[in-house]
């Protein structure tokens, strides 16, 4: 505007007012504005480029009025009502002043002040407060915008000033696109948008950089909408809350909840470790290795560690890139750190430690070890952590946490939540460790009561496969035996302990003992079961009396048991099950069926007979004897169990060994919930050339002709060494069963890997051995037999007993 050429009209105020405090705008004379001042701006809203070039009348009064705009101006001075852009009405002290432009046409300028009169239209609005109001706002030091429809913005605070790096002049009139990341600015603006068109706040968060230089902040964002006084949202409000520090500890408290429910879900040491692993990379760290102390894995209780070079065995890492480049070893290999290295520091101490990889420790590590300095070359490792995994005051390890893609470096907010989560995870470590030696202990208890190495014999040619329960359940009552018995014989014997636990373990012990004890009095295997089941009667009435309520022992003690007899003389077999699966008989030509025993009930049941049942074999065939644990798992029952048994074992295979691991691994889940116990004998016979049998008379002259017989028969044998002991040896036990025995007498010789001297008779009464007196005359027959055999007893048969006695041949062969 042009001051220097306006003439002012005669008015009471006799002089132009001050523009500098006032509101003034230049109209010319077809009533548009042509001028407009910043007061002007800050009176009615109105910006400069809004303003400048509408019709005056539209703008000041919100009226269409045309014409002559000098008349329009008539009677407009002292007070009058204007126009603000958001709708409102408000009174001013108008003056106007007619004046010439450059080319002299007419124009007026007007200038206007509040007044401080209550306008009709609105309710009072004093200077005073509203100065306050602004500079509230102004100072505000929250982020706070307001935007216009067209979604530019208006105002700002000196909260958003602070956070974008702008003055408030930069940010009007400019987009959230203009000046925030994209994928902020789409869901700012679809939540402003979303206001204009519904008219009800918006509340999301967002994260990012607000700047450049800045580091990125989480936001709690509300959006508001501003109302006109008719209820028409003109604006809206946009206030952000810095939300992040709140953001990173609910992070952790995440972080920490999914460390207590994932990590420890196993007993296995390595396992745990993991787990801890796989929880924190990509939430805390971009690398972490676990390294443990090697005793660990053992079970063996951990020693504190003493300064100087340690050697630690990796048990776990994990990282954000693929294949885990960042790692020198694999897991379970041993790593050996230096004595000045943070690792051995933190082994020795116990203490954490942060490091930049700046730092001289970090530095004098990586000359003492190249290969990971290359590494933290290579990926742009910048910040590391050493945590040490502590439990009851052992450390059992160090976790070593890498940054190189995250920019941020830890701080102490990250150090105390990895000292949180490694605390969590020594303990599920050590206690894993725990398990591990108790069930090493138990293993080693139950593998000491299971027989280390069979017994030998020649009967039969044996397989057998012992599988732990992979549970926590604990370890079984499950056991196997091969015992050789007289004539020859071999007792085949399976067996299972109800329950889990060192209980069942050293219950099984006990049985399998009672077993081999009567084994040894040659009871037929129906009467064995018998006084089995007498044993664990009393066995359990035992433990009845002495319960301890507090170790929550069940007192229920049941087995179950199979005991079979293979003799190779006549190739028959029999057996007698308590409660136990029938075993399985493949013959040669690979048919395979299960022998119907009598249903016998468990041992520990009592009062129910058990009955055997006898049968033929051929040579060559299968005997499988097994436990439950085989064909009765959780994905079939027992009837598909026994049909998939017998679909395996009619298959063609090379060796026992082969047939016991193809059972196991065909029939058996990856982790079994019961302990199996399988046994796999091949039948084999003795041929008529190895047995001589012979009927005596009940004469005593018969004793001569039994020692030729023998005699001769051995010459043939080719145990001329033997010959002197087996006649002795015969010429007793024959005068025996003639003296005090009954016919019919028999005497049988068998070739075996001793040699075995059998003389049965018709009575029932057994011998007994005892020390003879220097004039007694008898006495001293079983004495001798005794002191020449390697042993001897007595077996009952249905009609009499057998005296046999075992004479050693230094594998000798004919």
């Amino acid at each position: 505007m042009d001051m220097e050429n306006a003439t002012p009209l005669e008015n009471s105020f006799g002089q132009l007012p001050d523009s500098a405090t006032l509101a003034t705008a230049v109209i010319d004379a077809r009533g548009n504005v042509t001028g407009w001042s910043a007061s002007a701006q800050r009176l009615l809203g109105y910006p400069y480029a809004e303003a400048v070039g509408r019709p005056a009348a539209r703008l000041l009064w919100g009226s269409d009025a045309t014409g002559d705009f000098s008349a329009l101006l008539e009677g407009r001075r002292g007070t009058t009502v204007l126009r603000h852009q958001d709708g409102h009405h408000m009174e001013a002290e108008l003056q106007a002043y007619a004046s010439l432009d450059r080319e002299g046409n007419a124009q007026w300028l007007i200038m206007a002040t509040r007044s401080q009169q209550p306008c009709l239209h609105q309710a009072p609005r004093p200077h005073k407060d509203e100065a306050t109001t602004e500079e509230a706002f102004a100072q505000c030091h929250l982020p706070m915008m307001i935007y216009d429809a067209k979604l530019r913005a208006l105002r700002g605070s000196a909260g958003a000033a602070r956070e974008l790096g702008l003055t408030e002049e930069q940010m009007r009139g400019r987009r959230v696109t203009d000046i925030l990341p994209p994928h902020i600015c789409s869901t700012v603006e679809e939540g402003m948008r979303r206001v204009f068109e519904t008219g009800e706040p918006e509340r999301f968060q967002v994260h990012g950089q607000p700047r450049q230089e800045a580091d990125e902040r989480f936001w709690a964002v509300s959006v508001s909408p501003l109302r006109n006084p008719a209820g028409r949202v003109r604006h809206v409000q946009l206030i952000a809350l810095d939300v992040t520090e709140q953001h990173w500890a609910r992070e952790r408290l995440l972080l920490l909840n999914d460390v207590s429910a994932q990590m420890g879900s196993t007993l296995d040491v390595t396992r745990t470790a993991q787990e801890m692993a796989d929880v924190a990379v990509g939430r805390l760290a971009d690398f972490i290795s676990i390294d443990l102390l090697d005793s660990l894995f053992r079970g063996v209780e951990p020693m504190p560690s003493a300064e100087g070079s340690v050697a630690l065995r990796r048990a776990a890492q994990q990282s954000v890139l693929p294949g885990i480049p960042e790692s020198v070893i694999q897991p379970g290999e041993v790593d050996n750190y230096p004595k000045s290295s943070p690792p051995a520091r933190c082994l020795a101490t116990g203490r954490p430690s942060l490091h930049r990889t700046l730092d001289e420790a970090i530095e004098s590590w990586q000359v003492s070890d190249p290969e990971r300095a290359a590494k933290v070359r290579a990926f742009g490792m910048h910040s590391i952590m050493v945590i040490p995994l502590c439990a009851r005051g052992i450390t059992l390890g160090v976790a070593v946490l890498v940054r190189h893609r995250c920019l941020e470096p830890f701080d102490e907010n990250d150090l105390l939540l990895a000292e949180e989560i490694a605390a969590r995870a020594a303990v599920a470590v050590d206690n894993a460790r725990r398990f591990t030696r108790e069930r090493t202990t138990a293993l080693a208890l139950q593998r000491s009561l299971l027989p280390q190495r069979l017994a030998a014999q020649e009967a039969v040619e044996v397989a057998h496969r012992y599988i732990p329960a992979l549970s926590r359940a604990g370890l079984g009552g499950d056991w196997f035996d091969v015992i050789p018995l007289s004539g020859a014989r071999v007792a085949l014997v399976v067996g299972d302990v109800v329950g889990h636990g060192l209980r069942a373990s050293a219950t099984m012990g006990r049985l399998r003992t009672a077993v081999r004890t009567l084994a040894d009095v040659d009871l037929p295997p129906e009467e064995l079961l018998v006084h089995l089941d007498d044993l664990v009667t009393h066995l359990r009435t035992e433990e009845d009396t002495a319960i301890d309520d507090e170790l929550e022992i069940v007192t229920d003690l049941i087995a179950t048991c199979l005991y079979l007899v293979y003799d190779p003389v006549s190739r028959r077999c029999t057996a007698a099950g308590a409660g136990h699966p029938p075993p399985a008989v493949v013959r040669p030509d690979c048919a395979a069926e299960f022998i119907d025993l009598p249903v016998g009930p468990p041992l520990g049941v009592g009062g129910l007979p058990f009955e055997a049942v006898e049968w033929e074999v051929s040579p060559g065939s299968l005997l499988v004897l097994y436990t439950d644990g085989l064909v009765e798992v959780p994905e079939h029952d027992l009837g598909k169990g026994l049909a998939l048994l017998r679909q395996r074992l009619e298959r063609p295979a090379r060796s026992l060994a082969a047939i016991a691991d193809d059972l196991i691994q065909s029939l058996l889940p990856a982790q079994p919930s019961d302990d199996v116990a399988l046994l796999i004998a091949r039948t084999r016979a003795l041929d008529t050339g190895q047995v001589a049998t012979w009927d005596l008379p009940p004469d005593p002259a018969a004793v001569g002709g039994a020692r030729d017989k023998v005699s001769r028969r051995l010459a043939d044998w080719g145990l001329h060494e033997v010959a002197f002991t087996a006649e002795l040896v015969v010429s007793e036990l024959v005068t025996n069963a003639i003296r005090y025995g009954g016919p019919p007498i028999q005497l049988r010789l068998i070739r075996d890997t001793v040699l075995i001297c059998e003389v049965s008779d018709g009575s029932s009464t057994a011998p007994h051995m005892r020390r003879a007196r220097i004039f007694d005359e008898g006495g001293r027959g079983l004495l001798l037999v005794a002191q020449f055999t390697e042993r001897w007893g007595t077996r009952h048969l249905a009609g009499g007993k057998s005296i046999w006695a075992e004479i050693g041949i230094q594998n000798e062969r004919p």
